[in-house]
């Protein structure tokens, strides 16, 4: 599977007129989200610093990072999904060199409470954090 590109990320959110519709649509990804198996719904994959439940699962397939997630709020399961649907399929060194600046492309930080946004931010961070890790997994032979 080939990782999407973050400008037609960017185009599908400036598409809509309002926020409402854009929370909308990023509730619609959160229900369209790959379900996560249960044995990946442990304290160990949970985001810390997230107000709701959010949990992500990586594993390496080839050279590129697959993720998975969940949260048990609506929004933050929007949130998840298209952070999935950036950061996943990519190699290590592509999510860490990724600009995050799309985030406030699509607005998305302006309109979030500052709870959600700071679960975001963590969230971001567990992303990069898995890619340092595989990073050198790669390196080592891994």
């Amino acid at each position: 599977m080939e990782a999407i590109k973050i400008n037609d990320i960017v185009n599908e959110f400036q598409s809509f007129s309002s926020w409402e519709e854009r929370y909308k649509h990023l509730i619609g990804m959160g229900k369209a989200l790959e379900p996560m198996k249960d044995e990946h719904h442990v304290e160990s994959n949970k985001v810390k610093g997230c107000q709701s439940q959010v949990w992500l699962f990586a594993e390496l397939e080839g050279d590129k990072i697959h993720f998975t997630g969940d949260s048990d709020a609506a929004i933050v399961k929007g949130i998840v999904a298209l952070l999935l649907k950036v950061y996943s399929h990519r190699s290590p060194d592509e999510i860490l060199s990724l600009d995050q600046s799309f985030i406030d492309e699509i607005g998305l930080k302006q309109h979030l409470s500052m709870s959600r946004a700071n679960g975001l931010s963590a969230m971001l961070k567990q992303i990069q954090m898995y890619a340092v890790a595989f990073k050198a997994k790669l390196q080592m032979g891994g």
